[in-house]
């Protein structure tokens, strides 16, 4: 059983997903790492060196999920319009599809972005559960944000905190901020359904960010 953390499990398993390699789409000056690839998302980190524009001729074909791993500063030029990102180490923004445009580094270090990018539209309505994570353990799971496509939860347990029972129906990417048992910084992993408590082992706080998949 792979848990989040110390986890008493009643139903369905946390699944990880294999990697697959994925190009660059059009950006000229982005490391891109890939990090998984689903039926529904495909994930990379993307690095962007400071000062060095990087140059989406064809846009972005797809929705995404961003999550930033790095403090820093950036912009976005999209036609005549631009804009000035400041954003802070592990910040989540939604990104519809886009025609062209170019991104910058205009901090002095580099960024880490990952990059959640959506296959498809959503499978219909949402299914819901009276055991909804948010709803039974506030304490512990927020809703940084919610539209049709995506559910983002940002997760925080203090050290040897346990929470409630809670619900997973939807599948979803799970990002750890810092270490925990059983992951490093920065891990991702899928997860599917499941009904479990969880439990924070450590004597560290755990943080990590949860975006389901509509």
């Amino acid at each position: 059983m792979n848990c989040l953390m110390r986890c008493t499990r009643l139903v369905g398993p946390f699944a990880l997903v294999g990697v697959s390699v994925l190009q660059a789409q059009d950006l000229s000056a982005p490391a891109i790492a890939p990090r998984l690839d689903t039926a529904q998302a495909r994930v990379i980190v993307a690095t962007l060196q400071p000062r060095t524009p990087a140059i989406a001729k064809n846009g972005h074909a797809t929705n995404r999920v961003l999550i930033y791993l790095d403090d820093g500063v950036m912009t976005r030029k999209e036609g005549e319009q631009s804009a000035r990102i400041e954003f802070r180490r592990g910040d989540v923004r939604w990104r519809p599809a886009s025609g062209a445009y170019t991104a910058e580094n205009i901090s002095d270090h580099p960024i880490r972005i990952l990059e959640i990018d959506l296959k498809g539209p959503p499978a219909g309505k949402a299914p819901e559960t009276p055991l909804d994570p948010a709803k039974v353990d506030p304490q512990h799971y927020k809703v940084a944000f919610e539209n049709d496509y995506v559910r983002v939860l940002r997760i925080h347990y203090d050290a040897h905190e346990k929470g409630q029972t809670h619900e997973h129906i939807l599948n979803r990417v799970v990002v750890y901020l810092n270490d925990q048992p059983n992951a490093k910084a920065d891990d991702v992993r899928m997860a599917g359904a499941a009904k479990h408590a969880e439990e924070n082992a450590s004597g560290q706080p755990a943080d990590r960010i949860a975006v389901e998949l509509k």
